[in-house]
C-alpha cells in the first residue's frame, strides 16, 4: 500500500508539471526526481520477490501517476502474446489479440495510423527485448491537450521504456525460475523411473553349460519401454519373457512396472501360460484404460521334457534355430494386451523334442532401425545371420547383430528402444 500512496502523491505533483507546454530545468529535475524514486519503489517490490501480478498492477499505478501517458496497453510474450496491463483506452485490449504489424519491430516507433487498426488510437510502441528477440511491447499515448509532442517523447519514452524492462526483465526471470524448478522435478522423476526400470531386470542370468541367457539393452531414452526377464519356476522349468509397452517415458514404466510384478505374481499361482497370459491382459487393461497396450513373447521350458510351451501376444515373431528345422518363427498366440477384454483369441504354441537350440528373442527397435536411404533393418537381416552363425556364443552373436546395426543406421540416430533375448539350451 505504501507504493500506491507515494504514487498517489506524485500524481498532483506531476499534475502542475505535464500541463504546461513549456518545462523549465527545475521542473525537469522534479521529473526525474519523481521517475528515480518510482524505479526505486518498483526495484524494492521487485526485491521484496512480489508475485506478477502485483508488480503488474504497481506498472499500471507507476504509468497513470503520470498523467501525460493517458492510454496504455502492455503486451507480454509467454507461450503467446498477451495484453496485461490496459488503461485509457476506447477498446478493451486484454480482450484482444496483438497486431500482427508490429511483431517485427525492434525499436520505439510511432503507432501505423495508416492502418485503420484498433492499435492507432496509440501514438508510440516500445519494445522490450533481449537480444534479437521481443520480449513485450508497450503501447502508449499522450493526453489530448498535450501541445509539445516532442517533449512528451523526450520526457516520457525513456522512462516508460527502463520502467518496462525492469518489470518484463524481473518477471522473466520468474519464468526462469519456475522453468528450472519444473526441470529438476522432471529430471528426478526421470531418475527414480530409471532406477525403478533397472530394478524390473533380473539382476543375473544364467549362463553355464545346462543353460545360457543373455539381454542386450539399449534405451532410447534414459526411460524406455521395453522390458525382459528370466523366472525360474522350479528345477526343471523357466519362464522367459520379452515385452514392448506401447509410448515411452514415466507412464510407460510405471506400466511396465505392474506389468513384471503381475507376471512374477501369476507364475507362482500357475504355469499355465493362458491364463497368466488372460490375467496380464486384464492387468493392463485396467492400469492404462485403453490408453496404452503391450506385446509380449513368453515362453516356459521344460528341460524334462525338452518342451517349449510359449505365447506370443502381438510381439515380434522370435526367432527358434535347431539343427533339424533351421530357422523358425513363433508365431502363436494372442492380439496385444491391454486392447480388448477379454482377448479374441489366445493359441498356445507348442514345440517339442528340443533338447539343442537357440531361441532368440528382440523389440521393435531392432528391426525397425532406418539407415540413410530410410530402408529398415527388417528381418531378413537377422535370418541371414543366423543361417550362418547360429553356433556362435550367443554373446558373440549379441556383439556382431549390434555392431551390424550400428554400421547399417550410419549417421541415423536411434529412434526406439532396442531388446535382444538370446536363450542357449545344449552346445
Amino acid at each position: 500500500m505504501l507504493l500506491c500512496e507515494n504514487i498517489a502523491l506524485k500524481k498532483k505533483e506531476w499534475i502542475s508539471i505535464f500541463t504546461m507546454a513549456e518545462l523549465s530545468l527545475q521542473d525537469r529535475f522534479r521529473i526525474k526526481e519523481l521517475e528515480l524514486n518510482s524505479l526505486l519503489e518498483i526495484t524494492q517490490a521487485i526485491n521484496n520477490n512480489l508475485p506478477e501480478d502485483s508488480l503488474y498492477r504497481i506498472y499500471n499505478f507507476i504509468l497513470r501517476a503520470n498523467l501525460a501517458i493517458s492510454k496504455l496497453a502492455l503486451y507480454v510474450l509467454d507461450e503467446e502474446w498477451n495484453c496485461k496491463v490496459n488503461y485509457g483506452t476506447k477498446a478493451d485490449f486484454l480482450k484482444l489479440a496483438i497486431d500482427p504489424y508490429y511483431l517485427t519491430i525492434n525499436g520505439i516507433c510511432g503507432a501505423d495510423k495508416q492502418s485503420g487498426s484498433t492499435f492507432n488510437e496509440f501514438d508510440t510502441v516500445i519494445p522490450v527485448m533481449h537480444k534479437e528477440n521481443v520480449l513485450a511491447l508497450a503501447f502508449i499515448g499522450a493526453l489530448e491537450d498535450q501541445k509539445d509532442t516532442s517533449v512528451w517523447e523526450e520526457e516520457n519514452t525513456n522512462f516508460v521504456q527502463a520502467l518496462s524492462n525492469i518489470i518484463i526483465v524481473a518477471i522473466e526471470n520468474k519464468k526462469l525460475a519456475r522453468k528450472q524448478l519444473q526441470q529438476e522435478a522432471l529430471r528426478k522423476e526421470i531418475e527414480i523411473a530409471s532406477d525403478v526400470q533397472q530394478f524390473l531386470f533380473p539382476e543375473s542370468l544364467p549362463y553355464d553349460c545346462k543353460l545360457k541367457i543373455e539381454a542386450s539393452y539399449l534405451p532410447h531414452d534414459r526411460v524406455g519401454g521395453d522390458y525382459y526377464d528370466y523366472i525360474p519356476i522350479n528345477r526343471n522349468q523357466f519362464l522367459i519373457c520379452i515385452a514392448d509397452v506401447s509410448g515411452k517415458g514415466i507412464p510407460a514404466a510405471i506400466l511396465m512396472s505392474n506389468f513384471q510384478a503381475s507376471l512374477r505374481t501369476m507364475i507362482r499361482q500357475t504355469p499355465n501360460l493362458s491364463e497368466i497370459v488372460s490375467a496380464l491382459n486384464y492387468q493392463v487393461l485396467e492400469s492404462a484404460k485403453g490408453e496404452k497396450f503391450i506385446t509380449c513373447f513368453a515362453g516356459i521350458y521344460d528341460h524334462n521334457l525338452k518342451t517349449l510351451v510359449y505365447i506370443n501376444s502381438g510381439h515380434n515373431p522370435p526367432l527358434l534355430i535347431d539343427k533339424e528345422h533351421g530357422v523358425r518363427q513363433l508365431n502363436h498366440g494372442s492380439t496385444v494386451l491391454g486392447a480388448f477384454d477379454p482377448l479374441p483369441f489366445i493359441n498356445e504354441g507348442f514345440v517339442d523334442n528340443l533338447d539343442d537350440f537357440l531361441l532368440f528373442c528382440y523389440t521393435d527397435g531392432l528391426t525397425e532401425t532406418e539407415n540413410e536411404q530410410d530402408e529398415e533393418f527388417g528381418t531378413e537381416r537377422l535370418h541371414a545371420y543366423f543361417d550362418k552363425h547360429a553356433g556362435k556364443d550367443i554373446r558373440g552373436i549379441h556383439k556382431d547383430i549390434l555392431m551390424s546395426l550400428d554400421d547399417f543406421k550410419g549417421s541415423n540416430a536411434y529412434k526406439d528402444d532396442i531388446t535382444i533375448l538370446s536363450c542357449r539350451i545344449g552346445s
